[in-house]
């Protein structure tokens, strides 16, 4: 987990149901109010509104990370080049373990 993990950030556990997700949101917020702490604040919203997305929080607990991790990685150059396109790119990719 990372600093920036929205279930870090709401100090609960990545199988944490959508009610204790939105009871550790409203905790966090109570903690953490606008006025004197804006950062952490705009941290745990942004937090709790990645995490109320239900594909997100699906493809989350499925495959772990954020979702602009692949597209981050191809834009630094740091995905992994592929040989091929088309149905040759997906028995290339079951293939490669």
């Amino acid at each position: 987990m990372t600093a920036t993990d929205p279930y870090q950030v709401l100090g609960i556990e990545q199988t944490a149901s959508d009610e204790e997700i939105r009871a550790a949101y409203l905790r966090m917020i109570q903690e953490h109010p606008p006025d004197r702490d804006p950062v952490m604040f705009e941290r745990v919203r942004d937090a709790y509104a990645e995490l109320r997305d239900p594909r997100e929080t699906t493809r989350r607990r499925l495959f772990g990370g954020p979702a602009v991790l692949p597209l981050k990685q191809l834009l630094d150059g740091h995905a992994p080049e592929r040989r091929f396109t088309g149905p040759k790119a997906w028995l290339a990719v079951l293939n490669e373990k």
